[in-house]
């Protein structure tokens, strides 16, 4: 009877370990699809980014192509527009810009004090933090200020450390207003706490400003403790296409173009990098072998007002890297590099190379979707690394929750990606179609969306969240567009030439502001014609022109010869049938 107990008592544990390793592996393994999930959702996130951002490289070069163009139509007007892009305007008379703007009693947002304390950078943080705005008049002081200054520092600013004063250096923030608790984290500028911001602190998002405001008030109180180096998004060009030209003219309808005008000055005088402890080279972008410290600290600065406007005949020689490069901060094999003046070139290759990129920007894709980071450095250490992610409510979510979260948002950008290429997509579909049958090998298929679209993106893992497969394992390779539209302003546009224009939009967008000199939104039909012919010998688009003029005339709606071009680009918008998209549970990446 004993021995029966013992027996049965075994089987039953034995039994409950079994289970116990079954559910274990079931569970390892759900983990790991969701981690693979998330993984295919931030590749698709960053294809996309990476690719964008090559763009950007084709309309800086279409600006070059413009300038020895496009005079020939309109020489006065664009010489005038190139004189205020390339050349330093006179500083605007501060009693027009600043101490014309009252600020009335009925305001309830922060008031600053100049000049300014650390009592005001906590007072922006608390005001920020409860979705205040600054008053014009403060936001246009702040940057009066931050330029005077500016305008004094060289190139590259030197910052020595001891072990008392380690240098903390920080990343993108990218409008994350959130992120700013690295100063709760990890303290308040101070003479003792100093900081780097290594650019790209506006674009992608809606508290831009803010941020700016935060940084610029910071470096007015701490001057030699708070260092701002120039990023690629601290450029007027580039923020038009990434959204904060507009969200300082959303939140400063009245004020909002002088404002501008005096960022634009800002951002040219920002300081090229920073040189700590005479070793190691903080600066936007990273370098490359053929980069020379001895140019870059001649060059004049406030000359170069994008990376996309072609600059000067005199300052054609500074290499400025328009890609999204995050932070480069560079080492050698013993984590420094010397900066004596020599150029990169001339040191070994195993130097040049170990460069440490810094992204502080958490949530950058979606909530959940990264931790930010900062570096603290100090002579004699080797450097220190520190993550942290903003939690609001969705970080708290269950992990397949957030997952869904983030490659629903990843599935939707694509899904527009593919719907702009609808024509082209199609023809090479068919191409491969020999049978007419409406089917590809799932092979032909990723190789059709890859060829054109070239984002190189794992798309057979992809394929169950885009196109219909039947039970042989073929695509129906029309499905890749279902349950999306590019929505026409006007019945008679063609689709080739609706989906090239809302391909380019953002382009064309930036293209349109440069060439529109007073400023007011319109331009008329001979510059928008011009201007077409241009743009579809650059980018090599193969649409009739005809058909651009038909559209052109039916947008011009009071027909007064001229287009208001931010409604026209706004037009050409994507249509989602949401009640379509995956659901959670049903499909998955991979």
């Amino acid at each position: 009877m004993g021995c029966s107990s013992s027996s049965t008592k075994t089987r039953k544990s034995e039994t409950s370990l079994k289970a116990a390793l079954i559910i274990q592996n079931w569970y390892r393994g759900y983990k790991a699809r969701l981690k693979a999930r998330q993984h295919y959702a931030l590749t698709i996130f960053q294809s996309i980014e990476y690719a964008d951002e090559q763009g950007q490289m084709q309309l800086s070069t279409f600006f070059s192509f413009m300038f020895e163009n496009y005079a020939h139509v309109h020489k006065e007007e664009l010489e005038l527009r190139k004189q205020s892009l390339e050349s330093e305007q006179d500083m605007r008379d501060r009693h027009d810009y600043v101490d014309l703007i009252d600020v009335p009693d009925s305001y309830n947002g922060p008031r600053l004090q100049f000049p300014l304390t650390c009592t005001d950078i906590d007072l922006l943080l608390e005001a920020f933090k409860e979705q205040q705005i600054l008053h014009a008049h403060y936001v246009l002081e702040v940057l009066f200020e931050t330029k005077k200054v500016l305008k004094q520092m060289p190139n590259f600013t030197h910052v020595q450390t001891s072990p008392s004063k380690e240098l903390t250096i920080c990343g993108d923030l990218h409008r994350k207003l959130d992120d700013f608790m690295i100063f709760y984290k990890n303290g308040l500028p101070s003479e003792s706490n100093p900081y780097v911001f290594n650019g790209d602190f506006v674009d992608r998002g809606k508290n831009s400003i803010e941020i700016l405001m935060i940084l610029c008030v910071s470096f007015l109180v701490y001057p030699n403790d708070l260092h701002l180096n120039r990023g690629n998004h601290e450029d007027f060009m580039m923020n038009l296409r990434y959204g904060f030209t507009k969200e300082i003219l959303h939140k400063y309808k009245l004020h909002g173009k002088r404002i501008l005008q005096i960022l634009e000055e800002l951002y040219a005088w920002l300081p090229i990098g920073t040189i700590v402890d005479n070793e190691i080279l903080v600066i936007h972008g990273g370098i490359s072998e053929t980069t020379d410290l001895n140019l870059l600290h001649r060059v004049e600065r406030n000359k170069m007002k994008s990376v996309l406007i072609p600059p000067t005949e005199t300052n054609r020689d500074y290499d400025t890297d328009s890609k999204h490069n995050k932070v480069g901060v560079t080492f050698n094999a013993h984590g420094r590099i010397k900066t004596n003046g020599s150029p990169i070139e001339h040191l070994p290759k195993h130097e040049w190379e170990q460069v440490v990129t810094i992204f502080s920007a958490s949530n950058y894709y979606e909530e959940g979707s990264n931790r930010g980071a900062y570096i603290k450095l100090c002579s004699g250490t080797a450097p220190r690394f520190f993550q942290y992610q903003v939690t609001k409510a969705t970080c708290f979510q269950p992990l397949r929750q957030r997952v869904y979260t983030m490659e629903s948002s990843a599935i939707k950008i694509l899904k527009e990606r593919v719907i702009s290429r609808k024509s082209d997509l199609t023809r090479a579909f068919q191409l491969q179609d020999h049978r007419k049958s409406g089917k590809l090998s799932l092979s032909q298929w990723a190789f059709c969306m890859e060829n054109i679209l070239g984002l190189n993106l794992p798309w057979r893992s992809l394929s169950s969240n885009l196109v219909n497969i039947d039970k042989n394992g073929n695509v129906e390779y029309m499905s890749s567009f279902q349950n999306i539209h590019i929505e026409k302003p006007v019945q008679e546009a063609h689709s080739t030439l609706v989906e090239t224009l809302y391909r380019y939009r953002s382009d064309l967008e930036i293209i349109f502001n440069a060439i529109d000199t007073d400023h007011s939104g319109l331009i008329s039909m001979e510059e928008f014609r011009a201007m077409w012919k241009l743009f579809s010998a650059h980018y090599n688009v193969l649409i009739d022109d005809s058909q651009v003029n038909k559209l052109a005339n039916i947008m011009d709606l009071n027909k007064d010869g001229s287009i208001d071009f931010n409604e026209f680009l706004k037009a050409f918008y994507v249509v989602h049938r949401y009640e379509d998209l995956m659901k959670p549970g049903v499909t998955n990446l991979g």
